[in-house]
């Protein structure tokens, strides 16, 4: 700093020193603040996730962004099959977390990600507006046509598991639309676009105020269970193998468990 005041001093000298001292204080100040300001270079852990590990999965980046300074988390949400769209097209991504086998097993086949990991557990229920306009009372109500039915696409997890516990229990739903992920479903349930859905009662539990659950014993046969994978071609793989040290151990279960999901 006692450059910057001298340099300054000198600039009342004269024109000449005015306009060579004021652009070597620019420089000493420009050289000043870059040595007070932040480090760059931080390094970024991707990882893609299944949207509906939104909740448990916000906290455990808080977790290893304390446990790893400098290492800044990016979390990517959305429906399985998209995540999985996105990779296959060269996406840049450290981790992917699914809500099924059958999606990581695409990628699995194709070379993408190393050896999956089971982390998690998740069933569906039914899902109404709050009032439950529609009357619902069971899974053979998804069937009436006066009751619109909001489910996943059939390539989307949740679109599968719908799928599977409606056949099961031989109930055609009066399907009216069917949305890329299991978040969706559950907003337009809550906006009161449909007179019901099939959640994860995972994903039903952070709107208790805007949906009402109904029982649905017939979700409890068909279970998805949830892998997590580092990409084969992981930027940083070191820190992939850490994250999912962290969602498989201690920590991870208790996020989960809090959030509602089942040991794997």
């Amino acid at each position: 700093m006692s450059t910057l005041v001298t340099l300054l001093a000198a600039a009342r000298s004269g024109a000449l020193a005015r306009g060579l001292a004021a652009s070597a204080a620019l420089g000493v100040v420009g050289a000043v603040l870059a040595g007070c300001g932040p480090a760059s270079g931080s390094e970024t852990l991707t990882v893609l996730a299944a949207a509906s590990l939104r909740e448990p999965f916000a906290a455990l980046e808080t977790t290893f962004e304390e446990e790893h300074p400098g290492i800044d988390v990016t979390l990517s949400f959305g429906g399985s099959s998209d995540l999985a769209d996105q990779i296959e097209a060269g996406a840049p991504a450290d981790v992917v977390a699914t809500a099924d086998e059958t999606t990581m097993a695409r990628l699995s086949d194709a070379g993408l990600v190393a050896a999956p990991t089971l982390f998690a557990t998740n069933v569906l229920t039914i899902v109404v507006p709050t009032g439950n306009p529609g009357d619902v009372r069971s899974l053979a109500d998804l069937g009436r046509r006066d009751v619109d039915v909001v489910l996943c696409a059939p390539e989307v997890p949740c679109g599968r598991a719908a799928a599977a516990v409606a056949d099961g229990a031989g109930v055609a739903p009066h399907t009216v639309s069917e949305e890329p992920s299991v978040t969706d479903v559950l907003a337009k349930i809550a906006l009161g676009e449909a007179d019901a859905g099939l959640v994860y009662v995972t994903d039903a539990a952070t709107q208790p105020d805007d949906v009402k659950t109904i029982p649905t014993p017939e979700a409890a046969d068909v279970v998805n269970r949830y892998p997590v994978a580092a990409l084969s071609e992981a930027p940083s793989p070191d820190l992939a193998d850490e994250w999912i040290a962290l969602v498989t151990g201690e920590e991870g279960r208790s996020a989960l468990s809090e959030a509602g999901f089942g040991a794997p």
